[in-house]
């Protein structure tokens, strides 16, 4: 049971294992997207295609037929990865075994549906996968196994995403070995150590230069690649604000006189210079709505105006840069 990439790298270490047998997939109904607003196929369903199972889509758990349903496969076990769904006591009673999930997160830290960019916007230096049994609560089940991952200061939620995922697919795949042969331990949560990871609304990928830019450095890599960290920019003053999304770079040199959070300072070591608190954040990509991905010089030429020899002196080796 699951749906977005996460997911499907999950499933495929499952396809991979000679020990499990996967009799049916369950994933979210094909949701619109893009500008055409086309239901397409999750990156789970896809996989679920490619391997020839039986697929899945029920909207809901409350008819008593799709409960029926799920239970005329008698599954030893359901696995369940970053499915979107609350499941009933119902659906978790099914299995002989026991229902397992794979969370992306060190338990009970950052319960929840976003626990990765919760760690990364957090400013968190450690992360993990849990397995733990399923309850009728939120990720509140006995765990299972643990496996600890660094998080690198530069990494964004779609990179330390992928790592995770390949990382709770084998963990899952050695949990069901021991399952299978013997048992496995399950140490209940701490209450005492909860957090919560709530699911990400798309205002607060909104960029708050008033804070310090190591602060402005996770919120970007935790909103990268989705939602996109933005900010809003006027180009002149009887002009409307311009969104920009923000790629990831690194806190830069200190604030010059004058300098207000917010402020453009232009190009410095090559990137785009912002005012932050504390110090300058340093942004080697933009994408202005409804453009393609542009660098630092290319905006600073397009958009500010800054594109003659003495703005383009200013990107030098790093140390060597000054404002625009």
């Amino acid at each position: 049971m699951g749906t977005p990439q996460f997911a499907a790298t999950v499933l495929e270490h499952v396809l991979a294992s000679d020990d499990v047998a996967v009799s049916a997939v369950y994933t979210q109904p094909d949701r619109p997207c893009g500008r055409g607003k086309k239901c397409l196929p999750g990156p789970v369903k896809m996989l679920a295609l490619d391997a020839g199972l039986p697929i899945h889509q029920p909207e809901t758990f409350k008819d008593p037929a799709e409960v029926a349903r799920l239970a005329a496969y008698a599954p030893d076990v359901l696995l369940v990865a970053a499915y979107g769904m609350i499941l009933p006591q119902a659906v978790l009673d099914i299995p002989r075994l026991m229902p397992l999930n794979v969370h992306a997160s060190l338990l009970p830290a950052w319960r929840g549906a976003a626990p990765i960019e919760r760690a990364i916007a957090a400013g968190d230096t450690l992360t993990g996968v849990t397995i733990m049994r399923m309850v009728a609560a939120l990720d509140a089940g006995p765990m299972i196994l643990q496996r600890v991952l660094a998080i690198g200061q530069n990494d964004t939620a779609g990179e330390l995403r992928a790592e995770l995922a390949d990382l709770g697919g084998r963990l899952l795949t050695h949990t069901l070995k021991r399952l299978r042969t013997g048992g496995v331990p399950m140490v209940e949560q701490d209450p005492d150590k909860v957090t919560y990871a709530r699911k990400i609304d798309k205002a607060e990928a909104l960029v708050d230069w008033n804070r310090p830019a190591a602060e402005v450095h996770n919120l970007i890599r935790a909103m990268t690649p989705h939602p996109g960290a933005f900010f809003f920019w006027k180009p002149a003053p009887d002009r409307e604000a311009l969104r920009i999304i923000a790629h990831p770079g690194r806190v830069g040199c200190p604030l010059p006189p004058g300098a207000r959070p917010g402020d453009i300072l232009g190009l410095l070591e090559c990137h785009l210079g912002v005012a932050c608190a504390d110090a300058v954040y340093f942004i080697p990509t933009v994408v202005p709505a409804g453009k393609r991905p542009m660098d630092a010089k290319a905006f600073s030429c397009g958009y500010l105006g800054k594109c003659d020899d003495d703005a383009m002196a200013v990107c030098g080796p790093p140390g060597t840069g000054g404002a625009v």
